[in-house]
């Protein structure tokens, strides 16, 4: 057994030092390969760095960005700010050469236990070298050459000069780069006046600037800032009384409204789509001297911040986007507020319900525009949502529902597709939800977190383009310093929905720029548009969120306004938002005016006659009159199979006569498109025509035998097959017969 052990033993030293061996070796060999890497001093010490965006023209961008901003130094910044960032991402800083040693083994010590990865040991030289001359890929080679540099930045800058670079690169989020642009974001100051929860809350920020963004995940950020505190207690940088005043504080922000247009304009935006492809922070996309070029289109921004300004938002939050349904680019974007729209998920009330509710039904075959169905109550489970007003229609057409933004028609038809087929489709047009969104409450827009502005408008470009998506873009392509293309945008469409389908959709849409909630836009003649409004309310009156998202040929156009901290407003998406796309579409010309056609859809008259009283689409007959027919647009893939027979074939007279005193009772059920001439006696008494309620009709019983006959024909028709229904009454006995039959006319259609 001890032999057993030994062996065990020795086996497992044996590998873990061949192991180490191995590691050692492969170390010291790319150590050596890499040691001729240069220091570039200019992307350490250079005070303001700019990165060239160009629109599709390429004409340099005249709008700001937050990325450059002033440069500050530490002698000027507070020691609770100093302190803040050492104690939570250094505390050895002044000890070390660079490398923390002790800090590597416990990091490996910690992932070896816990069979993660999660814990890092670079020091602030260290995350100094690698968000100035290094990717954000996680390899060794890469983490060999931060290593070599890093030993490089040690040796040509002193402690103080590499602390200052750090905290005037670092990222802090909403494109805050340096403490002094964090600040002045954040807390509408300059960095030399923070206080001691305020550096606590930036320096627990730049770990993970979205997890502990103050904006959006306050709970993460306080528990961050909490712990800064907790670190500079142990350290022995603030007292015990210093940390439980200030942990025990709520975080108070003061955002520089100011700041509002620069990060969310089109610049910004570009910038950051520009960090995730080439997997760079945007200081090192300014280092490397890359040229970002986007598809801004100068006529279609100006016109889009022409009719923003045009509005009166009322101290909201607002933002535009303008998306190119052929290349998928934006091409004009601009927003206000003290946070990036773009990154932010609202809730998309009512514009959600082509997405994911009638778009999908359409191509499941569920319904058509002209399907009708009940505007009712509804109450599933404990979910019991109901009409704006709390007004119902009763029976009422799908493109009806759609123009009105009837909830209630929503519910129901997202009930006949399924929530999943439902999200599936969404997803497919960009859509994300969350696990929790499972729930009726989604065809009106209830989802856990919401979506973002450009999502929710790029959706829509599924429509113009015939059911084919792709993603929207604002880079087009990406050179080098030394021109030479790093990048480059390819559209890769695919498609979500039959042509049929969205046509359909994009024809109900149309009508509701005309005369549904969108029919502001009414008045627009140099193209076709077609529109979606949203609004969404609290309970207790006004609103947090109003949208108007729509479309032309060439172009989606999504405009939104609300408040971050969901401050009620009184504006609905029907009028400021709409008022920003009517002007924006009525500024700018159009390529195309008029919407794609599809061989996949037809027309067929259907009748309406059994659509008023049975509330079924069906079609017409070839004798149907045409006063009785309507002229309906149909998917060839959903045409209604059943052909009316009611002027085919007549129907029974549905009649009864009963006596009163001296006089006899006829009570009739007329059909609406049927003539009813009436003959007492022998003599005519009475034509009914036009009627659908159950008529009572007295006739006087002035003979001992009394005969009452009713003849049917269809109404306003030549050569009419007739029905009759005979009731003969005997004065004294006061009995009746009845008796029915047929003319010799009966078989004229065969």
């Amino acid at each position: 057994m001890k032999k057993i052990v030994k062996i065990c033993l020795l086996s497992t030293f044996l590998i873990v030092f061949s192991l180490v061996c191995f590691a050692g070796t492969y170390f010291l060999v790319f150590y050596l390969k890499f040691s001729n890497l240069e220091l570039n001093v200019d992307a350490l010490t250079s005070p303001s760095l700019e990165i060239e965006v160009y629109d599709n023209e390429g004409k340099i961008l005249d709008d700001e960005n937050n990325f450059n901003s002033k440069y500050v130094e530490i002698e000027n910044l507070s020691e609770d700010t100093v302190n803040a960032f050492l104690s939570i991402e250094d505390k050895d800083f002044y000890k070390h050469n660079g490398i923390n040693k002790k800090r590597i083994l416990k990091a490996i010590y910690n992932n070896l236990k816990s069979f993660s990865l999660k814990e890092g040991a670079s020091t602030i030289s260290q995350q100094l070298i690698k968000n100035t001359h290094l990717s954000n890929e996680k390899t060794f080679e890469r983490k060999i050459k931060e290593v070599v540099l890093t030993k490089k930045l040690e040796k040509n800058f002193d402690k103080d000069e590499i602390l200052e670079f750090y905290l005037n690169i670092i990222y802090f989020g909403n494109n805050c780069y340096g403490i002094e642009s964090a600040s002045n974001f954040y807390f509408n100051k300059d960095a030399k006046d923070l206080t001691l929860n305020e550096s606590a809350l930036l320096a627990g920020l730049i770990k993970s600037p979205n997890k502990y963004s103050p904006i959006s995940h306050q709970d993460n950020a306080l528990k961050r800032r909490n712990l800064v505190l907790k670190e500079m207690e142990r350290d022995e940088k603030i007292s015990p009384n210093d940390y439980i005043q200030n942990s025990a504080k709520e975080i108070e922000l003061n955002l520089n409204k100011q700041s509002g247009n620069k990060i969310n304009s089109y610049s910004e935006a570009s910038i950051d789509e520009a960090t995730k492809i080439l997997n760079l922070p945007a200081k090192q996309i300014a280092i490397g001297g890359f040229k970002i070029y986007t598809y801004q289109d100068e006529e279609k921004q100006s016109a889009l911040n022409n009719a923003l300004e045009s509005v009166d938002f009322k101290g909201t939050d607002y933002a535009g986007i303008v998306i190119d349904n052929s290349s998928h680019g934006v091409t004009a974007f601009l927003g206000n507020g003290a946070y990036k729209i773009l990154d932010t998920k609202r809730q998309v009330g009512s514009t959600i319900k082509p997405i994911l509710v009638y778009a999908p039904a359409f191509n499941e075959n569920v319904i058509s525009p002209e399907t009708e169905i009940l505007d009712e109550k509804v109450t599933i489970g404990e979910y019991s949502p109901s009409n704006v007003s709390d007004k119902y229609n009763g029976y009422i057409q799908v493109k009806d529902a759609v123009k009105k933004s009837v909830n209630t028609v929503a519910i129901k038809v997202l009930s006949y597709i399924g929530i999943d087929t439902g999200k599936m489709y969404a997803e497919k047009m960009g859509f994300n939800f969350d696990e929790k969104d499972d729930s009726y409450a989604l065809a009106l827009g209830g989802m856990t977190y919401g979506e973002d502005l450009k999502t929710l408008t790029n959706a829509y470009t599924t429509f113009a383009n015939m059911g084919s998506f792709d993603k929207a873009v604002f880079v087009s392509h990406i050179t080098d310093k030394n021109g030479k293309v790093v990048y480059e945008h390819k559209p890769k469409e695919k498609m979500v929905l039959r042509e049929d389908s969205a046509f359909l959709m994009t024809e109900i849409l149309k009508e509701t720029a005309i005369s549904g909630t969108a029919r502001k836009l009414a008045g627009i003649d140099n193209t076709e548009i077609a529109s979606k409004t949203g609004t969404v309310g609290k309970k207790g009156g006004g609103n947090t969120d109003a949208y108007n998202i729509s479309y032309t040929p060439d172009y989606a156009i999504g405009v939104w306004c609300g408040n971050l901290d969901n401050e009620k407003m009184q504006i609905n998406g029907g009028n400021e938002p709409t008022d920003v796309v009517k002007n924006f579409v009525q500024n700018v010309k159009h390529k195309n005016k008029n919407f794609k056609e599809t061989t996949l859809v037809t027309k067929a008259k259907i009748d309406l006659l059994e659509k008023e009283k049975n509330h079924k689409i069906v079609l017409a007959s070839p004798y149907t009159p045409e006063r009785y027919t309507s002229l309906a647009t149909f998917s060839r893939f959903n045409m209604p199979n059943e052909i009316s027979t009611n002027f085919i074939e007549l129907k029974e007279i549905e009649a009864e006569v009963k006596r009163e005193n001296l006089n006899a009772v006829l009570l009739l059920k007329p059909e609406k498109h049927i003539k009813y001439d009436i003959f007492l006696n022998g003599e005519y008494y009475r034509t009914i025509k036009e009627k659908n309620e159950e008529l009572k009709i007295t006739l006087p019983l002035n003979k001992e035998e009394n005969e009452i006959k009713i003849v049917s024909s269809f109404a306003n028709f030549e050569n009419s097959p007739e029905k009759e229904k005979i009731f003969k009454i005997e004065n004294k006995n006061a009995w009746l017969k009845d008796q029915t039959k047929k003319t010799k006319k009966d078989k004229w259609y065969i």
